[in-house]
């Protein structure tokens, strides 16, 4: 009877141990995510917010002229957050990440934005109404 309820506790210790491992990471359908995106007027705020849209999964996008935050409401289940930064990169516009690294967009991407989108551009950056605060590497 003892040899019984040993092995039967046994079982139940390892099937306990197997189901914590099989446990996911449960992933958020309306995830808040900010980015810091580059740019420096309104074509640049609808290029962004399109750029973002356009991923899948991404319900919301807001972008600020004046902060450069990107506010976006994203499901996990879809996308990953990587997919929208790879989405902005292709537009032309960098991101800036933590610790003053940046992601920065292909040449031909940000040549490709209008003449007066060029955030790179200092003598562009102050003809835009001051608003912009232009963080270097």
């Amino acid at each position: 009877m003892k040899k019984i309820i040993v092995v039967f506790s046994l079982c139940l210790i390892g099937f306990s141990f197997q189901a914590q491992e099989k446990k996911e990471i449960k992933k958020n359908k309306n995830a808040k995510i900010t980015l810091t995106v580059d740019g420096i007027c309104g074509m640049c705020k609808k290029r962004i917010e399109t750029a973002s849209l356009k991923t899948k999964g991404v319900k919301f996008a807001i972008w600020d002229v004046k902060t450069h935050q990107l506010n976006l409401i994203l499901d996990e289940r879809k996308t990953a957050v990587a997919a929208v930064q790879k989405n902005i990169l292709a537009i032309g516009h960098d991101i800036l990440l933590e610790k003053g690294r940046k992601l920065v967009s292909a040449k031909e991407a940000y040549e490709s934005v209008h003449p007066c989108c060029k955030y790179r551009d200092s003598e562009i950056v102050l003809e835009h109404d001051g608003g912009f605060t232009k963080q270097e590497k």
